[in-house]
């Protein structure tokens, strides 16, 4: 068996189509372009590039896109000041400061800052409390990204053993949250796996879907996995240079050897990445819709 590959930049460019059309609409209809503040402090060559790429796709779905880039020892104080400014501002409807921060800054503090109607990452604990009892406003962009991913590619849930490796607040525990809620694309009954787990691979072998966020390059093995496993690898690792100089990245599963098991599969680069931004895209548009309704 080879497997059918889930290419989540074809499943994005399909949201992103969707999205310009209700963009468009809002600005026909209503006078409102979905406009998102993104934050950037210090000089982190990834999240550099994070922000550009954000950028970029506002630009091309005609998202307003306001930058703050500031050196690595911009205050804290500062930055709350500009949080606060921007949460009153009506024309931002979505605001992001940039992940990790420089030590000097409390990132509790930061995201506890941002209004909830504008926390388009979905981070704040209010949003979280949605996400959890079913009823949310913003899901987080990574874990939707791999809802969405299922959903869009036929992949039932419902009833099927969901093994997630990996407990972060940013993917592992919230792509847990979202899957086992009693609703459509989700009602699965899930295992969380994580560093302190034993036997894990008697976990992982029982999974029919296995979502994997470990932060450790190829740490899903072929042995790990039952035939006919879909697999969803969150994980992006650079391994190393190729002789032009561009990174080489590999996920958190051993791809080459678990694709001949599994029945689908989403690559690194090209599976989850390209969703995360969609998302980011799909929650700022939702908050540009949300104030209409007020």
């Amino acid at each position: 068996m080879t497997a059918r590959i889930l290419s989540g930049k074809d499943i994005a460019k399909e949201i992103r189509k969707e999205l310009k059309v209700e963009i468009d609409e809002l600005k026909a209809k209503h006078g409102i372009t979905p406009g998102l503040a993104v934050v950037l402090v210090g000089e982190d060559p990834a999240s550099q590039v994070y922000v550009r790429n954000k950028v970029r796709t506002c630009e091309k779905l005609g998202v307003r896109s306001i930058e703050h880039r500031f050196p690595a020892d911009y205050p804290e104080a500062d930055l709350l000041k500009l949080i606060d400014q921007m949460n009153e501002d009506p024309d931002i409807h979505g605001i992001l400061v940039q992940l990790p921060l420089p030590k000097h800054i409390d990132e509790e503090k930061v995201l506890l800052r941002i209004r909830p109607d504008k926390d388009v990452d979905g981070f704040h604990p209010y949003n979280v409390g949605k996400m959890l009892i079913g009823n949310p406003d913003f899901l987080p962009c990574t874990p939707h990204g791999c809802q969405q991913i299922l959903m869009r590619s036929g992949i039932e849930t419902e009833g099927k053993e969901v093994v997630v490796v990996g407990r972060s607040n940013i993917v592992g525990k919230p792509v847990a949250a979202i899957l086992v809620q009693k609703a459509k694309g989700a009602n699965a009954t899930v295992t969380i796996c994580h560093t302190r787990t034993k036997n894990m691979a008697e976990h992982t072998r029982r999974a029919d879907i296995l979502i994997v966020a470990a932060g450790k390059p190829k740490a899903v093995t072929a042995d790990m996995v039952k035939e006919g496993v879909v697999v969803i690898d969150v994980g992006v690792n650079r391994i190393g240079k190729t002789p032009e100089g561009k990174d080489i990245l590999a996920g958190d599963v051993d791809f080459d050897a678990v694709k001949e098991k599994a029945a689908a599969i989403t690559p690194v680069p090209g599976g989850v990445g390209p969703m995360t931004i969609t998302m980011l895209m799909m929650n700022t548009v939702k908050s540009a819709k949300m104030r209409i309704a007020k």
